[in-house]
């Protein structure tokens, strides 16, 4: 061995060593040895795993909580009026000891549809923006407003609707304004953070690779977005849709203020509605007996949609992950 290769060793050997004292894993004693670690250390590691196993222990258990509270609270309604009496109802009528939530569903999910059928068009769009278009200067400013977007509180949402947005739409339809076209202005903007952030995120996770490879055969900016980079993030997107549904769907007060709050089937889009979650809040501080029962029956039907919404984002997730293990 040269005295050239072995000044090579003797050098790579003196880096690992300092980058082991570095990180801390090197202690050098009276013989430069690796001391185990000390029982104060242990104590303090042993101390953090179970507070973070408390953390974690405590959000299960917020969880559970509020399923067997809701569940117990809420599961007599299914069997004073039945499963399909409650939830294909036509009525919802308190004072008569009526209640059939499916105008309440129908509401939910009409609110829901419009407000996705407005927003995702344009959180998407503001995320293929900012992801693949802007430039860093512009970048800084238009994130931090969308970012903001998710900071407002949803009373100032609703004021602007019944504000500004509810006279225009009265204008229009030649009527209050009260209605599921004014929840859908208010709920595309909110739902717009949720969407567009996540959809970024799936957008910058592509490698970079990749969008070199299809400009390397000639495509355009436009071409690599539509043909490329959307399809390769299309998962992701899905994810930040469907976690955009959950955001429309229980959303509360600023539905409230513009939806008119008619527990009925509307003739048209322009009429009042009510929502699973609006009617909830309107009739809460007075129901008693059975009302108050079929209002958390209600909430039973809502957090079974929000879990089914999750589920179909982890199904996702595990079907990309298999995607990419191929």
């Amino acid at each position: 061995m040269t005295t050239e290769s072995q000044d090579m060793q003797e050098q790579a050997a003196e880096e690992d060593r300092a980058r082991l004292s570095e990180y801390g894993a090197l202690r050098k004693g009276q013989t430069g040895e690796l001391r185990l670690m000390s029982r104060s250390t242990y104590f303090r590691e042993a101390a953090l795993k179970n507070l973070f196993l408390l953390c974690a222990f405590v959000a299960v258990m917020g969880v559970l909580l509020i399923i067997a509270f809701v569940g117990v609270r809420g599961y007599p309604i299914f069997g004073l009026e039945g499963f399909f009496g409650f939830l294909a109802g036509r009525e919802w009528n308190p004072t008569d000891e009526i209640f059939g939530i499916l105008p309440l569903v129908y509401g939910s999910f009409v609110v829901m549809a419009g407000a996705l059928v407005i927003g995702t068009p344009l959180a998407v769009g503001t995320a293929i923006f900012l992801s693949e278009i802007a430039s860093p200067r512009i970048r800084s400013v238009v994130r931090p407003a969308v970012e903001l977007l998710a900071g407002i509180p949803s009373v100032i949402y609703g004021f602007f609707g019944l504000m500004i947005l509810r006279p225009i739409i009265g204008r229009l339809t030649d009527g209050l304004g009260f209605g599921a076209v004014t929840a859908w202005l208010i709920l595309a903007i909110m739902i717009v953070p949720t969407i567009a952030t996540l959809a970024e995120d799936a957008l910058r996770s592509i490698p970079n690779g990749i969008r070199e490879a299809s400009y390397a055969m000639g495509a355009t900016t436009w071409q690599t977005i539509r043909k490329v980079l959307v399809p390769a993030a299309g998962i992701g997107i899905i994810d930040a849709i469907i976690l955009g549904m959950g955001r429309a769907i229980g959303e509360t007060m600023a539905v409230l203020m513009v939806v008119g709050n008619a527990p009925i089937f509307p003739a048209s889009v322009s009429d009042p509605i009510a929502t699973l979650t609006t009617q909830i809040v309107m009739d809460m501080p007075y129901a008693a007996g059975d009302h108050r029962t079929a209002l958390f029956g209600m909430a039973i039907v809502l957090f079974v949609i929000s879990m089914f919404l999750v589920a179909m984002v982890r199904f996702l997730s595990r079907f990309q992950t298999r995607l990419d293990g191929r």
